[in-house]
């Protein structure tokens, strides 16, 4: 896995891209679900903060990949309280 990849001349998180590609492929509608949400969540949080990079990835996969609202909501939250206690 790449660590880092760049799209449009922007540096992302290999790894985060490389989530949502696999949760958007195969099965299902190709949309983001709260369950896929819950493992792009746990994939942020396995370093001990929020990285810029990791933010400017988030939002371009909140942008540019299909959510459902739920999860849309869900991950936003869950984000947001996590990224206040660190």
């Amino acid at each position: 896995m790449a660590y880092y990849k760049t799209i449009d001349g922007n540096k992302y998180d290999g790894e985060l891209i490389e989530l949502a590609d696999k949760l958007t492929t195969g099965g299902g509608d190709g949309r983001i679900s709260k369950a896929d949400a819950a493992e792009l969540l746990e994939a942020v949080k396995d370093g001990a903060s929020y990285t810029d990079i990791e933010k400017a990835t988030m939002k371009y996969i909140r942008e540019n990949y299909k959510w459902t609202d739920a999860a849309d909501e869900w991950f936003r939250d869950e984000i947001r309280k996590w990224a206040a206690s660190k």
